[in-house]
């Protein structure tokens, strides 16, 4: 594909995205929603015509992993305060960790016997498949939440959640799908923990390294243009270094730089850089949220809900009773730590606000094709984020404000 007909993409991706924005909120509907719908709908047409988008599935890949995708993590990370988080620490872990990893084995063994052919959707394909459907977005949930005024650790709850177990569902994704590429691979605990531990350990060494030099660059260096460039070089070096050429957990680089980064901004950057600053990796994180959004729509195909309605149902239902089952192990663990109660209005919030977004999309776009099942997992996934889109993303404004005239 020529840079001609790159750069023709691009913009009427951009110009698309411009103008269905407003109207997304004039008719009151997601805009991820719309942006899937108009994704979808101009593919179709440009099909339909028997003229070619100049897209392949293998650019998909590089494209999502090493662009796309570090900008939503690096600009989550950069914006949450380190002194929150760590006064919700114990709460978020919780969350977060312990949540993921029994909503991923509970939405794999749900995924595993629903689907019923071992043979083509094995056990570790159900993982797989289990750890891209764990990944939560509740962007839209949390600007609801900051606009009712819903309190402050609320918030960081959801934000910390999604954070966390985003960069271990990355994790485990990577994992995942490296061990399906191997023929005749099987899970084995000692070494998937090994690998586990040094992926997770590695990452972040890199990132602690990462923020080290880049960090002490902005500290010398005071110019704003320049410190802006500092944080692209740190996000995008560390998380390459680690990802593409160590081969360990470029989401866990990002974790520790963005954070590292979010608090050298606030302390050491003049009122009007740190509000550029932020407001640069937000349109980044937007911008990359959308394009995500874009391809979902381009890459859906009726094939899909023809061949694989009945997984998309199971893993509907499956990633509701997981998240549902999991709450109700790890709320009354945190309800024991000193002022850490979540209240049952709060609970519904974290039950339905934990909606499935730009992440799981991203990991389902870069699935290998070589994994036999990738088109249930895909399939699956998107149907999962379909229903986050069309049905929670619409419904929890509704419950956020009947919730919130009762308190």
């Amino acid at each position: 594909m020529g840079i001609i007909h790159i750069l023709l993409l691009v913009l009427s991706a951009l110009l698309a995205i411009a103008l269905i924005k407003p109207i997304a909120s004039l008719i009151k509907l997601p805009f991820a929603l719309l942006l899937v719908v108009f994704g979808f709908i101009g593919s179709e047409l440009i099909t339909t015509l028997g003229l070619d988008t100049g897209l392949r599935w293998e650019q998909f890949h590089y494209l999502v992993l090493y662009l796309l995708l570090p900008a939503l993590i690096f600009e989550s990370t950069l914006r949450i305060n380190i002194k929150s988080l760590l006064k919700n620490f114990a709460a978020i872990l919780l969350l977060s960790i312990p949540l993921m990893l029994l909503a991923s084995m509970i939405s794999a063994g749900l995924l595993y016997w629903g689907v019923g052919y071992p043979a083509y959707f094995t056990f570790i394909t159900a993982l797989l498949t289990g750890a891209i459907l764990s990944a939560t977005d509740p962007a839209a949930v949390i600007s609801l939440l900051k606009q009712v005024g819903a309190s402050d650790r609320l918030v960081i709850l959801l934000e910390g959640e999604s954070l966390f177990n985003d960069a271990l569902a990355i994790l485990l994704f990577s994992m995942l799908s490296s061990l399906l590429l191997i023929p005749g691979s099987e899970l084995s605990f000692t070494y998937s923990l090994g690998e586990f531990f040094k992926i997770f350990l590695g990452g972040l060494v890199v990132g602690a390294g990462t923020l080290l030099i880049f960090g002490g660059l902005f500290l010398i260096i005071s110019n704003q243009f320049s410190r802006i460039i500092l944080t692209i070089c740190a996000a995008y070096g560390g998380y390459l270094i680690a990802e593409y050429f160590l081969h360990l957990s470029g989401v866990m680089s990002l974790l520790v730089t963005g954070l590292g980064f979010g608090e050298l901004v606030r302390k050491k950057g003049a009122k009007t850089e740190t509000q550029f600053l932020f407001s640069f990796w937000e349109f980044n994180n937007q911008l990359a949220s959308a394009l995500i959004f874009v391809l979902l729509g381009v890459t859906i195909t009726w094939g899909m809900f023809e061949q694989q309605w009945l997984a998309m149902l199971i893993g509907i239902g499956a990633v509701l009773s997981a998240r549902a089952i999991g709450l109700l192990f790890t709320v009354p663990a945190i309800n024991l730590l000193p002022q850490m109660e979540i209240d049952w209005r709060d609970q519904l919030i974290l039950y339905w606000g934990g909606m499935r977004g730009a992440v799981a999309i991203a990991l389902a776009l870069s699935l290998p094709l070589e994994i036999d099942a990738w088109f249930t997992i895909q399939s699956i996934a998107y149907g999962v984020v379909l229903f986050s889109l069309g049905i929670q993303a619409t419904t929890t404004p509704l419950l956020i404000n009947k919730l919130n005239k009762r308190t």
